[in-house]
């Protein structure tokens, strides 16, 4: 699991910047607004060796006024699962009392921290940094995020303060970890309190990736499940952007020690945005994932009512049709049963391995029934296909040339491999390669 560094600082001074530089992608909104609408507040970095998960802030201000009071929550948030923080200061303004206040909050936090002096674009400014030894927050670095400056040096340093260890427990081989994500109020703690049997009572409390949440290792059966709760995005008091950053970033540290995501949907109300930016971070992780639909028992049936609403759900969710969905009730109980024999069995399809011979098979009778394409005089030839990962599978083809792979005919080979074997509820990667040539995805 990948530790956190959370970019911190008063406003305009370059937090974005320095976020996006980092990542290589523009990813943060640059704009000397504080509070602008952010999406994308993390991503996954690393340097010199070690990987590790980056958090843009907003500006950190004094005042009551709703946007300046959301932005801090978002910050005091982001303080709180960092393993490391970056206190972004403007060293062409100086030290001014909103960075010492930004600093009094830090250091009451208690975290390691690297000051980053930014701005210092020009020889001119060279020791401006010195100033900001008053933070007393340890040796200040210059940078300069919008080209570059110094930001290896700032690396270097925020590298060597990176827990050696990860800092949340281990899934052991025996178990199976399953992520319980979901936006706000659809049913994620009472359906683990029901799973367990008992109102938050647990078979083992572990603490978690976060403060507020814990693991829950529940047997069923001859099988252990690891349950990764996300109970603290159920706060009704957060905002509606504190909690779109929470869940990002909650649901993020909860996917990486997860085999299996189980998508909490509420029956009665219609697919959102947030509900498909969560399960896109499953999708991205590779991640076997279970569509479980609460509060069924609410809903007003028909003859075809499940059906119907399987098939919009799928429409909605068309990238995870590969996902089982399972209609549950966590007040009632109705078919948890079957919603953890198809977690079960998502997580055994997600480590399935295919023999050679197996696949060669497949992939001639395919071949018969669907011709491989051409282009421009040229005809895709398929060489040899071998399984070479898991978790999720991955196969890989060897090919003439992978730019005549066309987008139709790789969903061909993927509906044929699933029809051929159980790959229920994981994402396949197929992996297309002309012999000596590097891998395209």
């Amino acid at each position: 699991m990948k530790p956190i560094v959370a970019i911190v600082g008063r406003p305009n001074v370059g937090k974005s910047t320095l976020f996006n530089r980092v990542v290589e992608r523009r990813l943060a909104i640059e704009d000397d607004v504080p509070g602008v609408t952010r999406d994308r507040l993390y991503a996954d970095t690393d340097w010199a060796g070690r990987e590790f998960t980056l958090v843009d802030t907003g500006g950190l201000a004094e005042g009551e006024d709703p946007l300046t009071v959301q932005v801090r929550k978002q910050v005091e948030i982001a303080i709180r699962e960092a393993d490391v923080l970056v206190m972004v200061v403007d060293g062409q303004a100086g030290l001014t009392p909103a960075d010492e206040e930004v600093a009094r909050l830090l250091r009451r936090a208690g975290k390691p921290t690297v000051v980053a002096v930014n701005k210092v674009d020009d020889q001119r400014l060279d020791g401006v940094e010195y100033d900001f030894y008053r933070l007393g927050l340890g040796e200040p670095v210059p940078v300069a995020a919008s080209y570059g400056r110094n930001v290896g040096d700032l690396l270097d340093a925020v590298v060597r303060l990176l827990p050696e260890t990860p800092t949340g427990p281990e899934v052991q081989e025996d178990e199976i970890a399953v992520a319980i994500i979901g936006r706000p109020n659809v049913g994620k703690s009472s359906l683990v309190n029901r799973l367990v049997g008992e109102e938050r009572v647990v078979v083992s409390d572990i603490p978690g990736t976060t403060r507020d949440a814990v693991d829950t290792l529940w047997r069923h059966g001859d099988v252990v499940f690891r349950l990764i709760d996300t109970a603290g995005l159920r706060r009704k008091s957060r905002v509606k952007d504190d909690v779109e950053f929470y869940s990002g970033l909650r649901t993020q540290r909860a996917l990486a020690r997860a085999d299996v995501a189980c998508l909490v949907l509420d029956a009665r109300e219609p697919a959102t945005e947030q509900d498909k930016r969560i399960a896109g971070l499953a999708l991205e992780g590779g991640k076997a994932c279970v569509l479980a639909v609460n509060k069924w028992d609410l809903v007003r049936k028909g003859p075809n009512t499940a059906d119907e609403y399987r098939e919009a759900l799928y429409r909605e969710y068309d990238f995870l049709r590969f996902a089982p969905i399972v209609f549950i009730s966590a007040l009632t109980g109705q078919r948890l049963e079957r919603l953890a024999e198809a977690i079960h069995q998502a997580a055994r399809n997600h480590r399935r391995r295919v023999s050679p011979a197996a696949l060669q098979k497949v992939l001639q009778d395919a071949m018969v029934v669907h011709e491989p394409p051409g282009r421009k005089g040229r005809r895709l030839e398929i060489k040899a296909v071998t399984q070479v990962g898991e978790r999720p599978p991955a196969i890989l083809f060897t090919v003439n040339d992978p730019e005549l792979v066309h987008f139709s005919y790789q969903r061909f080979l993927e509906n044929t491999l699933r029809q051929a074997f159980d790959f229920t509820g994981t994402p396949l990667r197929l992996i297309f390669r002309a012999p000596g040539k590097k891998a395209r995805q």
